[in-house]
Parts: C-alpha cells; structure tokens; sequence
C-alpha cells in the first residue's frame, strides 16, 4: 500500500487498483490536485480506512479474492463509511455490470482507457457534491444551534426544539406533502421561538403571571423573530420566517400577532403549533408537571377548530406511535 498525504489543503481521494500501472496512471492525472492514498487489494483498501476517511474512492472492479462490487457493499454496508461516494474505474462496459455497480452503491463509472479530461470532471464533479452536502450539513446544524439559543433564554430545552421538529416532519408527511416540503419544515421549525432573543429577561423570566403591558412585549417576539430571520432568497429561511411570525396565530383568529383565521395561516406555521403545544404539554419544566400524552392529546382535541386546524389534529392522533418513537428518543 502505498500513501502520499503532503497536500493536507486538498480533497481526499483513495484509489484501489491491483494493478500498478494503472495507480500510476490515475496519480499522473490526478496529484496536483488532490491528495491521494492508494491500495492495491481490496483487504488494504478496508485497513486504511480504519484510519483515514477520505472523501472519494476510485474503485476498480476485477481484483482478486475480494471484487470491487463486493467491496462497495461491504463499504455501503458500514455506517461510519457507507456516505463516501465510490466512482467504479473499470474496463467493464456491459450494461448488466454497470447496473449491478449502481445496486451496490456506486455513483458512477470511469471507463478504460482512461481520459485525464473525463477523470477530471467526473471527480471534481462529485467531489463538488460532497461539499454541497457537507454546506448543508453544517448549515442544518447552524440552524438547530439557533432555534436552540432562544431556548436558553426561556424555559424550554434543546431537546424540545429537535422533538417538536421532528412531529412537525411526520405531520407534514401525513398531510400529503414531499419528503422535501416536510425536510424543510423540519429545519425551518426549530427558529419559531428565536424572536425570543429580543425579549427583556424580566418579561420572559417572571415566575408569575403577566401583566397586559407585558404580555404585548411577549407577543412581539413573533415579528422579532420573522424580522432576525429576514427576506432571504432561501426557501427554508422563508419558511423559517413565516414559522416564527404565524405559529402564535390560531385557527378561530383569537391568536396574535396579526389574528388570522383559518386558512389565512399558512400551514407550516399551522403544524408548528400544534407540534409545539403537544411538545410542552407533555414536557416537565420547573412549572409544571409533564402531563400524560393521553391528557395532551384530548386536550388538542378539544381545541381542535379553536387554537388548532381542525384537519390537522386528526393527523397527530393517527401518527401517535411514530411521535412517541421520536419522543422516547430525545427524552429530556
């Protein structure tokens, strides 16, 4: 096994090849940019990366005892590695070979003889998604690390904001929107109390209850928090936005800031609250006791075409045991 680790700056890619000369080749295309590891067997590839992750693996398909197509599944089949995208360098050209590569794992196909411009486009391509999946990522984290600094202030937790988050998604799922409508809705909800950051301590921490000048300064944290979160071109700050100005509102008009009604209030925002409401409510906090989720729930009922959207309500009672999976998993 061979390793060459001096541009510590560069994407990381592995090459797996038992033939000599064609590692060579493919270090000749590809050094000046990159930093490389190779193996030459499939039992080396699998030991280096115990210690090394690297971002791309080059991976050809006929070697002895272990095959590429083998290897890939034993790669996909790990979880600690199974997101390193494989890109199959091979003399196969059988479509039958290809489709069976993309079943084990494999994002692509490099074909031989080897074309230093094709090499070239089709690692910096994925490469290219790997970073964006990587931006996302952190962004996502980012995020959730927002919605959680709101909670600091007040009297509610981390784990508050990834749960109700988390109902939101499978609220949305069963409403009959996109696995991708409902992702967003999942990273836009953990900001619907971030308005709280604008919020005097004495107002947000009193112990008891508000007085009505106090209670307007309370509310206020709904357009704090659509204004921090601003008119981006982002669809999920969007979303986050409209969360953060519209999850107070309610389903009779009595909610604030602006009183909508019904469906005036745009949806996202009508998940929210109700996934924000059974959230607290079967919660303990220093003031109250966690009440029972058969309590929380028929209290929902009981608002359901008052506080909450009347179809919606419904939806939580029929995703119960996914909700409590959820519930158990990020206990308090």
């Amino acid at each position: 096994m061979l390793t060459d680790l001096t541009s510590k700056s560069f994407a990381r890619i592995l090459i797996v090849d038992d033939e000599p000369v064609n590692l060579r080749v493919l270090k000749q295309i590809l050094q000046d940019q990159y930093q490389l590891m190779f193996a030459t067997s499939a039992k080396q590839a699998l030991e280096l990366l115990k210690k090394e992750t690297p971002d791309l693996i080059l991976l050809d398909v006929m070697m002895p005892e272990i095959t590429g197509f083998e290897l890939c599944a034993m790669l996909k089949a790990d979880s600690a590695i199974q997101k390193i995208p494989v890109i199959f360098v091979t003399a196969l050209k059988d479509e039958l070979d290809e489709t069976h590569g993309f079943t084990v794992g494999a994002v692509d196909y490099i074909t031989k003889p080897l074309s230093p411009a094709i090499v070239r486009a089709r690692v910096k391509t994925h490469l290219s998604l790997v970073h964006a999946e990587e931006l996302k990522r952190t962004r996502l984290q980012v995020i959730e690390r927002l919605g959680r600094a709101a909670e600091y202030k007040d009297n509610e937790t981390g784990l508050h904001v990834k749960r109700m988050s988390h109902y939101a998604r499978v609220i949305a799922l069963a409403a009959g929107f996109s696995a991708e409508w409902a992702e967003e809705l999942l990273h836009a909800a953990p900001m619907h109390d971030i308005g709280k950051i604008g919020t005097p301590d004495h107002i947000l921490l009193k112990p008891g209850k508000l007085t009505d000048d106090e209670m307007i300064i309370m509310r206020q944290h709904a357009l704090i928090g659509a204004e921090i979160l601003g008119d981006c071109d982002s669809t999920l700050m969007q979303m986050a936005s409209s969360v953060a100005r519209y999850h107070h509102e309610k389903w009779d008009g009595s909610g604030y800031p602006l009183g909508l009604k019904e469906t005036a209030i745009p949806i996202e925002a009508r998940i929210v609250a109700l996934t924000d409401v059974f959230d607290a409510l079967t919660s303990e906090r220093p003031y109250k006791k966690a009440w029972s989720v058969a309590e929380a729930l028929d209290f929902i009922k009981s608002q359901a075409g008052k506080h909450f959207d009347p179809a919606l309500v419904p939806l939580l009672e029929q995703e119960l045991p996914k909700i409590l999976v959820i519930k158990a998993r990020w206990a308090d």
